[in-house]
Parts: structure tokens; C-alpha cells; sequence
């Protein structure tokens, strides 16, 4: 029975530590990107020169 309340509190505080995380990555603005995402599969993947030379 002690092995669940342990666990319990453990979990309680691993969730917490998770929330505190989202919250301060909300506030400090990382999710404030709204145009990138949309159109990033539309961008060009760049070549080195080497393998763009070795192609025929």
C-alpha cells in the first residue's frame, strides 16, 4: 500500500514538472510560429555542389 502512495506522489510531481514546462514554453513565445509550419513541405531541400555534379 505505501509502494501506490509513493507512486501516486511521484506521478503527481513528474505531471507537474510537465505542466510548469508547458506553461513557461507558452509564455516565453516558442509557439508564436503560425506561418513556417504551413508552408515548410513547399521549401526546396539544397544539394552540396558535389552531388549535384556527380548526377547525369
Amino acid at each position: 500500500m505505501s509502494a501506490i502512495v509513493v507512486l501516486l506522489g511521484l506521478s503527481i510531481l513528474i505531471g507537474g514538472g510537465f505542466l510548469i514546462a508547458f506553461i513557461h514554453a507558452v509564455r516565453s513565445g516558442q509557439y508564436e510560429d503560425k506561418y513556417t509550419p504551413s508552408v515548410r513541405m513547399l521549401f526546396d531541400d539544397s544539394e552540396s555542389s558535389e552531388e549535384s555534379k556527380t548526377k547525369i
